[in-house]
């Protein structure tokens, strides 16, 4: 008797600092995690060398679906922060199977929400339970940004490279924001203020204008030597710098408009979804009021935005369990 083996499926989420790679088993009652691995991106020249060294030993991969950071055209990315160029082409033929498939990662991010569960998200606003568009907000490294197009019975994951759009100034504080990164970038979009760098560039406009007093000489030297983003979110949730509070108080205002531009832009009424690295690490700093007071904060609409749902997405997995969704698809669609 013959004994039908569930199909391998390989997913990946690439992006700038870290490829993440896992292994599933796909079956009519869903997928099963076999295994995943975390590579340093920059420790290899491709996307090939990094897939050969997880499935060196597993059976024949029947699908794959790889998330990147980065536009996605015919088939190809070019990672944003990355000197990959990703073909799905080249993939196929690396793998042996026609069913490969490259998408951008917000898209990917977007796919997995349909397959997490309750409990991997965290509820900044309840809002009114309702069909229609959803979107995603996704800041980490970068800034990225998908639209769930509701099309009458699901949602759809769209690409959306609306992070890079012009960064737009609120009041006379973040004029001056606008002013200073101006100077030193020239173009400024929303991922110059909306990203783990985004906060340090925030936090040295605060120094340099002189609002919030000076840059403690013990803070000056951690920034330079560890993660600024990080450092600046820690002394502002133990309130050991007035500085770094008024540079993450700032990053959330910013943060929270955005996303309540977001749901005005697509008519986001099944909700915003905010997701990347930042979002569940400084969860105690959304649920103060700050973010939800600058999303709702639309003038003449803001009676549209109130009602839409908020909710981050907690678990750090979901674009990779999106991609390996999208693979199992390409199976059953033959």
């Amino acid at each position: 008797m013959k004994i039908l083996r569930a199909p391998l499926v390989l997913a990946g989420d690439v992006g700038g600092t870290k490829t993440r790679l896992g292994l599933f088993q796909a079956s009519a009652k869903g997928m099963r995690l076999l295994r995943t691995r975390d590579f340093p991106s920059a420790a290899y020249n491709g996307l090939e060398r990094v897939v050969e060294g997880f499935i060196s030993d597993t059976g024949r991969i029947e699908a794959a679906c790889f998330g990147v950071a980065g536009p996605v055209v015919d088939g190809t990315a070019v990672a944003t922060n990355l000197p990959w160029k990703i073909s799905a082409s080249s993939l196929k033929r690396f793998l042996s199977t026609p069913a490969v498939s490259v998408i951008n990662d917000l898209v990917a991010n977007a796919g997995g929400i349909g397959v997490l569960k309750k409990t991997d998200f965290f509820v900044l606003s309840k809002g009114a339970k309702t069909t229609g568009h959803g979107a995603l907000l996704s800041v980490g490294t970068g800034l990225g940004e998908a639209i769930l197009f509701w099309d009458g019975s699901r949602h759809i994951p769209s690409p959306s490279e609306g992070g890079h759009a012009e960064f737009g100034p609120r009041n006379r504080l973040e004029l001056g924001l606008l002013r200073y990164l101006f100077e030193r970038f020239g173009h400024v979009s929303y991922e110059r203020v909306l990203s783990g760098a985004g906060l340090f560039n925030i936090y040295q406009f605060l120094r340099d204008a002189g609002a919030c007093g000076r840059e403690n000489a013990r803070l000056g030297e951690r920034l330079e030597k560890e993660d600024p983003a990080a450092v600046i979110t820690e002394a502002a949730r133990l309130r050991k710098s007035r500085l770094c509070g008024a540079s993450l108080d700032l990053f959330v205002s910013i943060y929270g408009a955005a996303a309540g531009n977001l749901a005005l832009q697509i008519m986001a009424s099944a909700g915003v979804y905010l997701g990347g690295g930042i979002a569940p690490k400084i969860i105690w700093k959304l649920k103060d009021g700050t973010f939800m007071k600058a999303f709702k904060d639309k003038g003449r609409l803001s009676a549209i935005v109130a009602p839409v749902p908020v909710k981050v997405i907690m678990n750090d997995r979901a674009a990779l369990l999106g991609a390996a969704a999208c693979a199992a698809a390409s199976i059953r669609t033959g």
